[in-house]
C-alpha cells in the first residue's frame, strides 16, 4: 500500500499519489476514482515510549486490525 501526504493546495486538500500507482493502475488525469483513507499510526503513541516494554508482536498486529 502507498504512502502519501495530504497537501494544501488553494482552497483544496489534495492527496498526492506515487506516479508508480497510477502507471499500474492506469489511472489519466480527470477521471473518477473511488478510495479508501486510513491515518497511518504512530506506535509510539498506541504502545507508550518505555524502552523496556516487552510486548507479543502478533499480538499487537492482531489488535490494531481489530480496529480496521
Amino acid at each position: 500500500m502507498p504512502v502519501s501526504k495530504v497537501r494544501k493546495s488553494g482552497n483544496s486538500t489534495v492527496l498526492v499519489l506515487p506516479p508508480e500507482y497510477i502507471k499500474e493502475r492506469g489511472i489519466h488525469v480527470g477521471e473518477e476514482v473511488s478510495f479508501e483513507v486510513f491515518k497511518k499510526a504512530n506506535l509510539r503513541e498506541l504502545l507508550g515510549i518505555s524502552k523496556n516494554l516487552k510486548i507479543d508482536a502478533q499480538k499487537a498486529k492482531n489488535e490494531l486490525r481489530k480496529e480496521w
